[in-house]
């Protein structure tokens, strides 16, 4: 597999049509039971607000860096607003069609100690008027796309789905769907369906043994006129099915937390890696690998280049290659890890050498929050505080080697002369939680160290490994 296909990530254009919805997630602690009724009560304590449906699907798709859209319908109300917003946190760009006959479709979750109690639709169905609208946005904005991705989950919006195909197809892109129709006919001309097994099933294929699987699969696909067909298949995993092929790809064994959201992670992947140039089946076992990370998480959850490409080392046996953010995407990256909740840990250093104390340094900072991001002086900077002769090793592999660390999320270089070779200036653009230093620095000698704590943030200082510095290691190489 070419893990160098990661770094055209962005180069997917897709626009997602389909049925879009509000999670709303309200979580708190329940303790008795309400004397009205046996049900517990939970005293409300946070309120979470996630784009849902269809939507959740262009969010995955964000969150590997494609460039997405998202086409769907709205009302003109409270619920539709917050999710413009929170399509616009997530650069997900809004195609989205109001109506003022019809409310958002929203769920209301109740979770308490990690489980949901109730849940709560408040949704009415699309009637074939609205998706006329639909099929008529759509035909004003195709050709700004290269691939198309319906995410129907039965709510009415792609009732003239056999329509919109049409229209994809005439255009010469390539159409995903994640259907729900029993008849899988209605998705005629698409290069790819992705239902699961009870999907499957409801559509009339035949599941006695793997052979009868492949030949129902192929009857289904030859019959309803589509390209491919994956199959998703729980704890069985995947099988990607062709007119002369199939794949299959063992589930990646995890402990699961939650498998809401996972059909969407699978579709988001399969569809920004076919963009960035990869074959069918690689893609599908990036796929794959994308399901076993997400399940793992709370919620509908999504996954990122850096983590992907981690699990993609371990499950290649480690070939050497790890995927390195480019710099230009990194801020972006973690604005949409702090949308979800997550805590920021920032550090800054030359790391020239790595050496056991700078590793056991990071590893710490690590643990203070979720995501560390590492600061990293460039070859210029190096050269003003330490001399012509550093750095001995340029940015780009000091960049690469802090990258392949499991601590480490990402790396941003900086040390631009008017930055005085000091990070306060990227400090401010991440705005970090924490600041980590190392070494004997009081707070007040840190640079960032103000700002920081101006923002609500901390800052702690870590002691350094004894006896470890790249210094030293320089001068025992030189003594040799």
């Amino acid at each position: 597999m070419d893990l160098s296909l990661f770094k055209h990530l962005s180069n997917a254009k897709v626009l997602v049509v389909g049925d879009v919805m509000l999670d709303r997630y309200w979580h708190g602690d329940s303790g008795r039971i309400s004397p009205e009724a046996p049900v517990p009560v939970v005293k409300v304590s946070q309120l979470e607000d996630k784009a849902g449906g269809a939507a959740n699907v262009a969010k995955n798709i964000a969150h590997l860096d494609g460039k997405v859209s998202l086409l769907g319908i709205i009302g003109d109300d409270e619920s539709g607003e917050t999710l413009q917003k929170l399509l616009n946190h997530e650069h997900i760009a809004s195609e989205l069609v109001i109506q003022n006959d019809h409310p958002t479709i929203a769920k209301m979750r109740v979770i308490s100690r990690h489980q949901q109690i109730v849940r709560l639709d408040l949704e009415e169905n699309f009637t074939a008027a609205h998706s006329q609208l639909l099929l008529d946005r759509l035909r004003d904005v195709v050709s700004d796309y290269d691939f198309v991705l319906f995410s129907d989950y039965n709510k009415g919006s792609l009732a003239l789905i056999e329509q919109m195909i049409s229209l994809v197809k005439s255009a010469d892109k390539i159409v995903l769907v994640d259907p729900k129709a029993k008849d899988l006919s209605r998705y005629r001309g698409a290069d790819f369906i992705t239902p699961n097994l009870s999907e499957f099933k409801a559509a009339g294929g035949e599941v006695g043994s793997e052979q009868i699987i492949t030949d129902s699969a192929r009857k289904i696909i030859h019959e309803c006129g589509i390209n491919a067909m994956l199959l998703t298949r729980s704890e069985q995993g995947m099988s990607l099915i062709t007119p002369d092929e199939k794949y299959d790809f063992p589930a990646q064994v995890r402990e699961v937390s939650d498998v809401t959201g996972a059909g969407d992670t699978v579709i988001a992947t399969l569809t920004v890696m076919l963009a960035a140039g990869m074959p069918a089946k690689d893609a599908v076992e990036v796929a794959n690998l994308a399901a076993g990370l997400v399940v793992a998480k709370l919620g509908a959850a999504t996954v990122r280049p850096e983590e992907l490409t981690r699990k993609l080392n371990q499950y290649l046996l480690d070939t050497g290659e790890h995927y390195q953010t480019p710099f230009t995407d990194v801020l972006q990256h973690i604005e949409l890890a702090k949308n979800a909740g997550e805590t920021i840990v920032f550090t800054n250093g030359c790391f020239d050498i790595l050496h056991a104390g700078h590793v056991r340094y990071l590893a710490q900072a690590k643990a203070m929050g979720h995501r560390l991001v590492v600061g990293l002086n460039n070859d210029e900077s190096i050269a003003r505080l330490k001399g012509p002769e550093r750095p001995i090793n340029p940015l780009e592999e000091r960049a690469m080697v802090l990258s392949a660390l499991s601590s480490v999320d990402w790396v941003i270089p900086f040390g631009q002369e008017d930055q005085n070779d000091t990070p306060a200036q990227l400090i401010e653009q991440v705005n970090p939680d924490i600041l980590v230093k190392g070494g004997d620095y009081t707070v007040d000698q840190i640079a960032g160290a103000e700002f920081v704590l101006a923002q609500g943030g901390r800052v702690e200082v870590l002691e350094f490994l004894n006896g470890c510095s790249t210094s030293n290691v320089i001068k025992k190489i030189k003594t040799h």
